[in-house]
């Protein structure tokens, strides 16, 4: 038997069978770095005066000094583990211990050059690290906020001085309801953590990448999208927590990958780059992805902006319609971006039918995403997301209409920071990219443009990742993000996820409380 004879069970018996699908549990185990000594804030040196003495093996906190059993010498320092002068308030400091005063410490010049104003160089390794650990990243690094001068970098808590009484960490759900439609037939989805990842297309992303998404979407029961590339016959074990996306280029989109879903999202702008639409340059379209996207290899293939199908509401309910007809079960989403009137857009999508609107922010996007397009066309996240709450509630239907939002969403502060605003949940991307080692060097676009192997479809970069590490490292960075905003909860007095939408009144922008200052 043909694997183009096989049906659909028997092909997911098959690739269930694969050791690639072995049973995914929520479980934080190490995951280390692929390389030797991955880039930290901080170097060690270790002169030719050190005799490997163990002093430094015994006394550090952190596994940067080891000297493995039947190694005669400390092997070279793992510093990327290194919290620097931090260090010293501890009296554990291997620089002032050393016997032989072999040990010196320098920032790392090259961890400076890494990321941007957004993307700084200590979120990047705040995000190593809970990848690796599954637990918060250590103080010596800024993991709250990056230095773009505005957006959520420039708001902060405002925490209590105490915390009422007989609130627990363990008490406070994270759960989300993604229908929220009052006599709606459709299933009452929920998902454990106020989040699910981003649309990465078959094409886009390393396959390899794409299947641990979705298999740290199923250890953490939520969801993870296949992006406007298709439906790869390797997701269907995971079709449970795989949402089917319908772009305007169609790519891939057949009936069964609709009826297979729970959640299907139409896709109408990218906040990166809305008016562009999508676009896969041609040495990323190699015969898989062209074979998915039934179109030619080798050439680039553009989405068209926009549906030209849909011009008005009406025009979006036939949409919905039509997949709410092929599909009697799923949830309809609809995936906007944030013009001026992105609020009118919001309330739009709810009267046509959808039950989750997702808005997505200019911030969002790989490296593929022009910097020209991302910076002076959507309006970014942390403006949209308070306008379209507010309308959704003067409207009456704020309580009907799960609103997801992305676009620049870095770690648990932005993710708690997005639903005081006004959001009941957000979309990572990025976030999940770092987390497998992507450094922000923004040459997504290209087959072999990714020095990580991350974002390519070349043979030879693919190896770099396993599903097994990249799975694990996601897992982990989820556990790290849901520990973080519990924690952040139960600072604020907050018993729930659902309780912190819309709370504004915990949230202070640093530049009017400047101004306040002044005034005073």
């Amino acid at each position: 038997m043909t694997a183009a004879t096989k049906t659909i069970p028997q092909q997911a018996e098959e690739f269930l069978s694969h050791p690639d699908f072995a049973e995914v549990q929520r479980v934080v185990r190490n995951a280390p770095p692929r390389y030797r000594n991955e880039m930290g804030k901080y170097s060690i040196h270790r002169a030719s005066t050190c005799v490997s003495c163990g002093k430094c093996v015994e006394i550090c906190q952190y596994g940067v000094h080891t000297k493995p059993e039947g190694y005669r010498q400390v092997i070279r320092p793992f510093d990327y583990k290194c919290i620097g002068p931090e260090c010293e308030k501890s009296g554990r400091f291997c620089i002032a211990n050393c016997p032989q005063h072999a040990l010196s410490l320098d920032e790392n010049p090259v961890f400076k050059t890494l990321g941007d104003c957004r993307w700084t160089p200590d979120l990047l390794a705040s995000n190593w690290i809970m990848a690796e650990t599954g637990r918060q990243p250590p103080k010596h690094l800024e993991s709250q906020t990056g230095n773009s001068g505005g957006g959520f970098d420039r708001l902060r808590f405002v925490f209590p001085d105490k915390i009422p009484s007989g609130l627990r960490r363990e008490d406070i759900s994270t759960e989300l309801l993604l229908n929220k439609r009052k006599n709606d037939s459709r299933p009452k989805i929920k998902i454990d953590v106020p989040w699910y990842g981003g649309g990465m297309s078959f094409g886009s992303t390393n396959i390899r990448a794409q299947l641990a998404k979705v298999r740290a979407a199923k250890a953490w029961n939520t969801f993870s999208c296949t992006g406007e590339g298709g439906y790869p016959e390797r997701f269907i074990p995971y079709k449970d927590y795989m949402i089917t996306q319908v772009a305007t280029g169609l790519f891939g989109v057949r009936e069964e990958t609709i009826q297979r879903a729970r959640i299907v999202e139409f896709k109408y702008a990218q906040g990166a780059k809305p008016g562009l639409g999508g676009h896969l340059l041609g040495d990323k379209n190699t015969p898989a992805v062209a074979a998915m996207r039934e179109a030619v290899v080798g050439t680039s293939l553009f989405s068209p902006f926009p549906f030209h199908s849909v011009y008005s509401i009406e025009d979006h309910k036939k949409h919905l319609d039509w997949i709410a007809h092929v599909n009697r079960t799923a949830l309809l989403s609809a995936k906007v971006s944030t013009p001026n009137d992105v609020e009118m857009v919001a309330v739009g999508s709810y009267c046509a039918g959808a039950h989750i609107v997702h808005m997505d922010g200019s911030y969002g996007g790989t490296g593929a995403a022009p910097n020209i397009a991302k910076k002076n066309i959507a309006m970014p996240i942390e403006y949209a997301i308070s306008n379209v709450h507010q309308f959704l509630v003067a409207e009456g239907v704020r309580d009907e209409v799960t609103l997801i939002v992305s676009g620049g969403i870095r770690n648990p502060w932005d993710i708690a920071k997005a639903i005081a605003m006004g959001a009941d949940g957000v979309v990572m991307g990025t976030a999940e990219l770092v987390a497998l080692g992507c450094i922000r060097c923004g040459c997504c676009e290209s087959g072999r443009g990714c020095a990580r192997g991350i974002c390519t479809t070349d043979d030879e970069l693919l190896q770099l990742l396993t599903v097994d590490w990249c799975t694990q490292r996601l897992i982990n960075l989820h556990t790290a993000f849901r520990e973080c905003l519990v924690d952040i909860l139960y600072r604020l007095g907050i018993e729930s996820v659902a309780a912190l939408r819309g709370r504004t009144d915990v949230l202070m922008h640093l530049d009017y409380q400047n101004d306040k200052d002044r005034k005073q």
